[in-house]
């Protein structure tokens, strides 16, 4: 699940080599936290948070259950 968020995120981004995915477990489920280079974190999120939920979206439905990626 972590190489799929990191391939999304990668190409995604201007620089695909500062993607650092992390991934943590919370009460809630698993969280991805992805950290990229400064000018790419609007690339990431997208207009209106459009290119992040879509990450989720993807994420989500891959897993099956609740999962949840943030932005650093």
């Amino acid at each position: 699940m972590k190489d799929l968020v990191e391939y999304l995120a990668r190409s995604v981004v201007d620089h695909p080599e500062a993607v650092r995915v992390q991934e943590r477990r919370t009460r809630e489920g698993l969280v991805y936290l992805v950290e990229v280079a400064q000018e790419d974190k609007g690339r990431l999120i997208g207009k209106q948070g459009r290119v992040i939920e879509a990450i989720r979206t993807l994420v989500r439905a891959y897993a099956k259950r609740k999962v949840g990626v943030e932005v650093r």
